[in-house]
């Protein structure tokens, strides 16, 4: 991959500086994950033998301004959590919530009470299997498949012909790519991952919550991350508010790009096989599952 490419963002007439190797991929993809959004420094590269490939096409990625559009009204999604096989349509945010947080921001009673109740369904949460369909930055959409188990673990598998895998096992998540043959390891603990991962969390205690929101559909509770030599990135957590199911999150990189994954057919009850999270250093064979 040539990491001298710009990506042109067409629809806003301005380009998108290249990222480099391993981290470019893990922005475009693992903005499905949480975001991933680490210097590239933090990666380390990891080659692996090269499998025979599959025909796929090209990944070709452009960063156009969809993402920054005027929103179209909100429209409920599929009901998550039961057995339909419908995927939902993604709730593309409002671009202007990028407004500079406050930083002193506080919270009244009932922003309390909403933030208490998604930190109480993330922590009662210990396995959770699903569907996803990711909305990339340029409005092009993928859907694959997630599997959680607390703590720290999670796998998520884009369809074909996407070459993407993602995978976290405890300590470190690996993001591997088939068609290239390799794999990039980060710390599972720089990476906002930790925050579906954890055990337990009190979202206003461990997090830097800077927005909570609510209405007929929607809890809505934005949490940003600052870092120096990168930028500021934030992550938009929706939760039902008739069913109190996660629904769909948003990661907005340093540029200001996002990337929305909404999920849907999530199960709690099953219990995902633990060779699903292993990430083998030496060998690129795909774990079963």
């Amino acid at each position: 991959m040539n990491s001298d490419l710009t990506i042109s963002d067409c629809g806003a007439g301005r380009a998108v500086p290249a990222r480099t190797g391993g981290a470019w991929r893990l922005t475009l993809a693992a903005g499905l994950t949480l975001g991933l959004m680490l210097a590239p420094a933090a990666a380390e590269n990891v080659p692996v033998p090269k499998p025979a490939p599959k025909a796929r096409d090209d990944l070709q990625f452009s960063t156009a301004g969809a993402a920054h559009a005027a929103p179209a009204p909100r429209a409920a999604p599929a009901v998550t959590g039961s057995s339909s096989a419908v995927p939902p349509e993604p709730v593309i945010p409002d671009p202007r919530r990028h407004s500079p947080s406050s930083l002193f921001t506080t919270f009244d009673s009932t922003q309390k009470a909403q933030a208490a109740r998604v930190s109480a369904y993330l922590s009662s949460l210990q396995t959770l299997v699903g569907n996803f369909v990711q909305v990339g930055p340029d409005g092009s959409r993928t859907k694959g498949d997630f599997y959680i188990q607390k703590p720290g673990k999670v796998r998520f598998e884009y369809d074909e012909p996407s070459p993407i895998a993602i995978v976290a096992d405890g300590s470190s998540v690996a993001v591997r790519d088939r068609k290239l043959a390799t794999q990039d390891i980060y710390p599972l603990s720089q990476t906002p991952l930790r925050y579906l991962l954890s055990d337990r969390i009190d979202l206003l205690r461990d997090t830097n919550v800077v927005s909570v929101t609510a209405d007929e559909l929607y809890i809505s509770v934005v949490i940003e991350e600052k870092q120096v030599m990168v930028g500021t990135s934030r992550l938009l957590l929706m939760i039902g508010t008739k069913d109190g199911q996660l629904k769909q999150w948003t990661v907005t990189d340093p540029q200001g790009y996002d990337t929305t994954v909404a999920v849907y057919n999530l199960d709690t009850t099953r219990k995902p096989d633990p060779s699903m999270f292993k990430i083998d250093f030496t060998n690129y064979a795909t774990p079963p599952g």
